[in-house]
């Protein structure tokens, strides 16, 4: 009896050990896909590493699973969308928008990588987008694919600032000079200029066409 009972408690704790171990990953696993999370990472292509913050996970059955990254690498940034559906081809632009709280959406053009279809990447305008992050509480997206479906997503801010302000100092950005304070860009202007009436267009051109008139 007694060698029963023993054989009994180790199979208890064997048991139990195999219980606890994937609910402890698992555990770990859930955090990170619930909150934005500060990384540090090898490119064994390149040699060089790098540091990046990942977006949460949207909520399962509300949208689709697109993660965000902002990477910093060799003092650069860039913005990266994944997501396990497909987006378009290898190497080809596609539309992204993003809508940080009620705010107008934004429209800008991301890449996929030469080696993905679900991954893209951009480095246009990210100072500004960053900043743009840093200020709001909520960010929606959308992706629109090769096959004319859209991608969406709901991916709160809560909590990005810390992970997010690691990276732009691993980058060299000083706090405090936010990308907001960055110069007026071209991108900026086209963005911009778009959303004007047509009468406005021909007013915003014939004054530039006056300037470029005096310089010249």
């Amino acid at each position: 009896m007694c060698y029963g009972l023993i054989c009994r408690v180790i199979a208890g704790f064997f048991i139990m050990h195999l219980c606890l171990s994937p609910a402890s990953a698992d555990e770990e696993t859930d955090q990170e896909m619930e909150t934005w999370t500060y990384h540090k990472e090898w490119d064994k292509l390149n040699n060089l590493d790098f540091s990046l913050v990942r977006s949460p996970m949207p909520k399962r059955g509300l949208y689709d699973d697109i993660r965000l990254e902002i990477i910093c690498q060799d003092k650069k940034l860039q913005l990266v969308a994944k997501t396990s559906n497909l987006i378009t081809s290898q190497g080809r632009e596609f539309d992204f928008e993003y809508q940080l709280d009620k705010k107008p959406s934004v429209a800008i053009k991301m890449r996929t990588f030469k080696d993905s279809k679900r991954r893209a990447y951009t480095d246009e305008q990210i100072d500004r987008i960053v900043g743009e992050f840093l200020s709001g509480q909520s960010l929606f997206i959308r992706i629109n694919t090769i096959i004319s479906t859209v991608l969406s997503a709901d991916i709160p801010l809560k909590d990005a600032s810390g992970p997010i302000q690691q990276v732009l100092a691993d980058c060299g950005i000083v706090q405090g000079k936010t990308p907001t304070q960055q110069a007026y860009s071209l991108a900026d202007f086209e963005r911009d200029f778009a959303k004007l009436s047509q009468e406005q267009q021909g007013q915003i051109l014939d004054k530039i066409e006056k300037i470029m008139l005096d310089i010249h």
